[in-house]
């Protein structure tokens, strides 16, 4: 079958109220920015669906890359038709003559939204699946569990046969609903982490804190590929914040209290991430914790941790498992670079035992102790460098030194 469109629906969620029009407008974007490669493809819109016109594309390309565009609820390959009834007909048989696999059992599911239309949704339904049983015997009608279920759409601009509705990736489109900065290592929670704020409308910036020499080159690039993953997902250029944290690091190792050292780091960490939100216009930080998972994810750790933000921490797997983050991890395709072997600073200079359950007024004792802590702030905020990717950049790390990128 030569499907000239594909139907794209947004579902309830985005097209309520006063919302709507901001809600298709940035769906539209974000569609043709996604298909920028695919030349002669048009579009078109109605109430709650946008149709993508083919022009003698191949739907398949066109499909795979749409059904991963957040705000996306299901799309449909279709073929369109006049208002005639026998076209409407010679396109069903059409369609079930050319499906892949030849289905035993079928029905058809007509629905008159143009009211206009001669014939009713069930009156339809006979005209087109007697027609299709006449010339393909061999098929029976079951209205239960049909081998197929054939579909007629009758709008008032044309009509639409099809036979898929293929469940996308669903959420609000990207940046409809605010920017926010992730904090991203290379482990496997925080890409997930990322895909799940972007699922949900956020713009994200990703932050990564690296300390070389301590930390390699490959751990940069395990980073720079799970960013562009991510802008896969977006539609759109990732910035990637590369923030220096040597400095900051060695000196907390030198100044004792090792049970503490990850929670003053990570304090220091959500600290400089928000003073590059301001710079960037975000109003939110996205991690990837998850309860209990590891010393600093206790409720009294994140508590503490927490407090050194002011603004709202993000935390989409906060109630998962490790087993549910890994399934989507694999799913979204970002799992088997998480898990090369390359560590990231989080995991340098960790303690023999943690403290899981820190004292705020200690912490902000010891860090108050720190010689230098605000400058060492400031100059890790200063010597970040900035990478925009998408998933095609060829960004490369020089191994000669430090912060080498082109």
């Amino acid at each position: 079958m030569q499907y000239d469109r594909i139907i794209l629906r947004y579902g309830d969620l985005t097209v309520k109220g006063k919302n709507r029009s901001r809600f298709e407008r940035r769906m539209q974007e974000q569609v043709k920015q996604s298909l920028q490669g695919f030349e002669r493809i048009t579009y078109f819109k109605s109430f709650g669906r946008l149709y993508v016109l083919l022009n003698d594309h191949s739907y398949a390309p066109v499909m795979d890359r749409l059904k991963d565009l957040f705000g996306i609820v299901t799309l449909s390959p279709a073929v369109s038709t006049g208002h005639n009834l026998e076209e409407i007909r010679a396109a069903a048989l059409t369609l079930m003559q050319t499906l892949p696999e030849q289905p035993s059992t079928f029905k058809v599911s007509a629905k008159r939204a143009w009211k206009e239309f001669p014939h009713n949704s069930q009156e339809l339904n006979h005209l087109v699946g007697s027609h299709v049983l006449r010339a393909m015997p061999s098929l029976r009608v079951d209205v239960r569990k049909p081998g197929v279920e054939l579909r007629v759409d009758v709008q008032e601009e044309a009509v639409y046969v099809y036979h898929e509705v293929i469940e996308a990736a669903g959420g609000f489109p990207y940046g409809s609903n605010g920017k926010a900065m992730l904090l991203l290592s290379g482990g496997i929670d925080s890409p997930v982490a990322g895909w799940m704020a972007l699922r949900k409308g956020l713009e994200l910036e990703a932050v990564h804190f690296h300390s070389y020499p301590f930390t390699s080159d490959k751990a940069k690039e395990k980073v720079i590929e799970l960013a562009k993953r991510l802008s896969y997902f977006s539609g759109e250029p990732l910035k990637l914040h590369l923030v220096p944290f040597t400095e900051f690091q060695t000196t907390l190792a030198q100044n004792g209290n090792d049970n503490l050292i990850i929670t003053i780091m990570r304090r220091a960490m959500l600290r400089i991430t928000e003073r590059l939100a301001g710079r960037n216009g975000a109003g939110g930080i996205v991690t990837g914790e998850s309860l209990g998972q590891v010393a600093s994810q206790t409720l009294a750790s994140m508590n503490v941790i927490g407090r050194a933000a002011e603004l709202p921490l993000i935390k989409p797997l906060i109630m998962m498992d490790k087993q549910e983050i890994i399934r989507v991890a694999e799913r979204i395709g970002t799992f088997e670079t998480s898990i090369l072997p390359y560590e990231d600073c989080c995991t340098l200079f960790l303690p023999k035992s943690p403290s899981t359950n820190p004292n705020l007024r200690i912490v902000e004792m010891l860090e108050s102790q720190l010689i230098n802590y605000e400058e060492l702030l400031q100059a890790a905020v200063e010597g970040t460098e900035e990478l925009m990717l998408t998933p095609d950049s060829q960004t490369a790390v020089q191994s000669a030194g430090e912060d080498s990128w082109f």
